[in-house]
């Protein structure tokens, strides 16, 4: 990218853009992966689609109802999961069929031509404004403030959630706020992104981080390093190839992912845990190393 393009203002705000929701996607993306919950980006992507369908249905502000659609979503998942005894991820997969169902009756509602409702599928990070820009910039700095602020809870509700709630940790609250944060991440990256991409920018760089350290601080601190990256060359490759940004970003950050796990010293670990399992293991009829044959009279184990 030609540096004399960066005087542009819609490219200003691209950038920063980038930035803020690569950290903001990566740090809520830290819990997604490490708490398992793979699940929650699509429900919540499909969530502010739906409701950004009905404020282009309703001519109101997509990105208002984008929102409120979120963190409706995220209410309604922790108490159902927890009320109705689910895991979290039954929950969210009644959540994302209803919000998938709201998010093709309003399109199908809707008169003329759907061009603007087709665009919020991919996004455009070209096109955001000020205002965008603010929004994530405002919900990035309410991300990185909680993680560091309850970083010790945070890092206990991972380990075991259970665990945590026993040794006086609010657990359901920091659940409920891991909803909500997420609800609200995708939400403010969603113009940029796009409705069905964005639940891939929130996975793929905390999944490659995850696969080159073992230590939490880390792990936040690669994750937001892999996701503006993907933003950035993201960027760079889609003004290149005169291609869609959101689209080249989410192909930039599996990219990443995958070099991360070629790398991985876990891949190595694994291999080599595997390794020791096969030689401690006897061979059928073999005796285990150690171990002696029982005497004619005694008993045979069972």
């Amino acid at each position: 990218m030609e540096l004399s393009i960066l005087q542009y203002k819609f490219v200003q705000n691209a950038v920063v853009a980038a930035l803020l929701g690569g950290v903001a996607c990566s740090a809520v993306g830290v819990f997604v992966v490490t708490m398992r919950l793979g699940f929650i980006g699509v429900c919540m992507s499909h969530a502010a689609f739906a409701g950004a369908l009905l404020g282009v249905f309703l001519g109101l502000d997509p990105l208002a109802l984008a929102f409120a659609f979120s963190l409706l979503a995220a209410a309604a998942i922790g108490p159902l999961a927890d009320q109705a005894d689910f895991s979290p991820d039954t929950s969210m997969g009644i959540v994302f069929s209803l919000m998938l169902g709201l998010g093709f009756l309003f399109m199908g509602l809707m008169p003329g031509p759907r061009t603007q409702a087709l665009g919020l599928l991919w996004g455009s990070i070209l096109t955001v404004t000020d205002e965008d820009v603010l929004l994530l910039a405002l919900v990035c700095l309410v991300v990185v403030a909680l993680v560091a602020l309850f970083f010790k809870e945070v890092q206990a509700v991972i380990f075991h959630r259970e665990l945590a709630l026993a040794v006086g940790i609010p657990a359901g609250a920091i659940f409920y706020a891991l909803l909500f944060l997420t609800g609200a991440t995708i939400a403010a990256s969603f113009k940029a992104i796009g409705g069905l991409l964005i639940f891939s920018l929130i996975s793929n760089p905390a999944a490659a981080a995850y696969q080159l350290t073992y230590s939490l601080k880390r792990l936040f601190l690669l994750a937001a390093l892999f996701g503006v990256l993907s933003g950035w060359l993201g960027l760079l490759a889609s003004y290149a190839f005169n291609a869609p940004s959101g689209a080249v970003i989410i192909v930039i950050s599996t990219l990443i992912f995958a070099v991360a796990t070629l790398f991985s010293p876990k891949r190595r670990v694994k291999a080599w845990r595997g390794e020791l399992i096969q030689e401690d293991v006897p061979a059928p009829g073999e005796a285990q190393p150690g171990a002696t044959l029982p005497r004619d009279g005694e008993a045979r184990a069972t």
